[in-house]
């Protein structure tokens, strides 16, 4: 059994961990449900909603900010704690199984009411495609992976990792590269400047692109079956460091500490860099500065890029400081997350069309949207997913129906 479950605050940690996991893909739900009300002077939606919110547009791009780093840091971290309980064979069978099974089945199966909802939107004023194509399937390799795109990065990623892994335990035998490369990323993490010290590599990528603005963050490869630079760099990164970070587990007390000292700084770095999104896309009230769209640029890259890392290492802070315990609740729907991550897409889609005309105030909207989403989700995942195979695919494992909160403590829930 792996070290960081034998002794109690290890695994105290896990929990939090499980946790973080879990909350990255539900908080990817609440990301999506706000895109209707995204401010924005053209249309980038199925669906422009009548009633538009800086306040949801805000909460959009905190979210985006940090979500998908931290849930590939994660996955790095749990892939390397999988990989040595389970051994070689049987951890890319696993993998196999709960990443790439459901991508294949469940790409069809929550593609084809998604284009339903778009053509039904394309009904409604601000509303249907964004990109008009020849048909819904275009050329390989462009391929519409939509939200799913984070499992095949995820495969990607495990197989790009096995292989440097392999070729480092061949090419070093004495472990003196590993011992190096551990006391580099202890030195990192005790460093102060951390965040900034992690966020150069994605940095240089954002400066490279002279298309980039913040509001789109690392671009998402889910229009296509080549992943981009950024994708391979930003989460690429991320994965990296969370496979080194589990060698060293108790480097999590470092974040632990620095709970208050990351979300400071990054809640300042995401109000500025949302101001300046506001600029670069000409937001309706949004100030303008004197600046030039190179400069404004090369500005905002020198802020998201360090943003992305301390928002990071507050939220893995806040869950290390304030979830350490097992909580029945957290563990339920770190289970559950990855079900919902997978079917919300046209459910919410088809919310939001739903509301898009109504003269209701926003909020009214944007909670109507949720209070109906994710009960909804829910009771399928308990009806359909928790006690079943389908459970035995995504989780590893079927839930008993009664169990004691000792059974489910070093399950390991989501991807």
């Amino acid at each position: 059994m792996p070290r960081l479950i034998a002794a109690t605050p290890a695994s105290e940690r896990l929990h939090a961990l499980d946790a973080v996991r879990g909350f990255a893909l539900l908080l990817g739900i609440v990301l999506h449900a706000t895109l209707s009300f995204v401010p924005a002077p053209t249309r980038f939606w199925i669906i422009q909603d009548t009633h538009q919110s800086l306040l949801l547009g805000l909460l959009f791009f905190a979210i985006h900010v940090f979500r998908m780093t931290t849930f590939f840091l994660m996955a790095g971290f749990f892939a390397r704690m999988s990989f040595h309980r389970r051994g070689h064979w049987a951890f890319v069978r696993d993998r196999l199984q709960r990443i790439g099974l459901p991508l294949v089945v469940g790409w069809p199966l929550v593609f084809t009411p998604m284009v339903l909802v778009i053509i039904w939107a394309s009904g409604f004023p601000n509303g249907g495609p964004i990109h008009r194509t020849s048909g819904w399937l275009p050329a390989l390799p462009n391929f519409p992976l939509t939200h799913l795109w984070f499992l095949y990065v995820l495969l990607e990623l495990y197989a790009a990792m096995l292989l440097l892994r392999g070729a480092i335990v061949w090419l070093d035998a004495s472990g003196a590269w590993r011992a190096t490369l551990d006391r580099l990323v202890a030195r990192i993490m005790r460093n102060p400047l951390a965040p900034v010290i992690l966020a150069i590599p994605i940095g240089i990528a954002f400066s490279l692109d002279p298309t980039w603005i913040n509001m789109m963050g690392v671009r998402t490869p889910d229009q296509s079956l080549v992943t981009n630079l950024q994708a391979w760099i930003g989460f690429g990164t991320a994965f990296g460091f969370g496979w080194l970070l589990h060698r060293q587990v108790d480097l999590l007390r470092i974040l632990e500490r620095r709970w208050l000292w990351n979300l400071l700084p990054s809640v300042g770095l995401i109000l500025i860099g949302f101001v300046l999104a506001g600029v670069m896309t000409s937001a309706p009230g949004a100030p303008r500065l004197p600046m030039s769209s190179d400069t404004l640029r090369l500005v905002s890259v020198v802020l998201y890029a360090p943003a992305i890392w301390t928002s990071t290492f507050a939220v893995i802070g806040l869950a290390l400081r304030f979830m350490s315990g097992f909580s029945p609740t957290r563990r339920y729907l770190a289970d559950a997350s990855y079900w919902l991550y997978l079917i919300h897409m046209p459910i919410v889609m088809a919310l939001q069309v739903a509301v898009s005309q109504r003269d209701w105030p926003w909020p009214i909207k944007f909670a109507t949207i949720l209070a109906i989403a994710l009960p909804l989700m829910l009771a399928s995942y308990h009806l359909l997913v928790r006690f079943t195979f389908v459970g035995v695919v995504l989780n590893g494992r079927r839930a008993p129906r009664e169990a004691a909160p000792a059974a489910v403590v070093t399950g390991s829930a989501a991807p």
